[in-house]
């Protein structure tokens, strides 16, 4: 399994007012929209996603990371024994996802696009 991006995840209120300020201030522009998620990012590919309440899973993440083979770290996390607060689920977005809840309590998604 190969990480192909990792992106920080920032729980806001006021989503339009988060882009505006992470984007005036980062110079950061939108490259994803799903009206509950935005993620922002600059030429370099850089990200920053911003998230009022994830649409389908019963937790906020904290962090995303993207791999090449999210079912193999699926069975990672399971192999580990991690809890699991979201299974493996394909969204309606094209994404394949499940998140982790690490020792510390910080949620992770991990991801890969279909």
């Amino acid at each position: 399994m190969e990480i192909q991006r990792v992106v920080p995840i920032l729980t806001v209120t006021d989503l339009a007012a988060a882009v505006r300020c992470h984007s005036e201030v980062l110079g950061l522009r939108t490259v994803m929209d799903l009206g509950w998620v935005v993620t922002l990012a600059d030429d370099s590919g850089h990200q920053l996603s911003l998230m009022t309440t994830d649409a389908s899973a019963p937790v906020n993440p904290d962090v995303s990371v993207f791999v090449d083979d999210v079912d193999a770290a699926h069975d990672a996390a399971e192999t580990a024994r991690v809890e699991i607060v979201h299974p493996l689920t394909d969204e309606p977005w094209g994404v394949r996802r499940f998140f982790y809840r690490d020792g510390s309590g910080r949620v992770v998604n991990v991801g890969s696009h279909r």
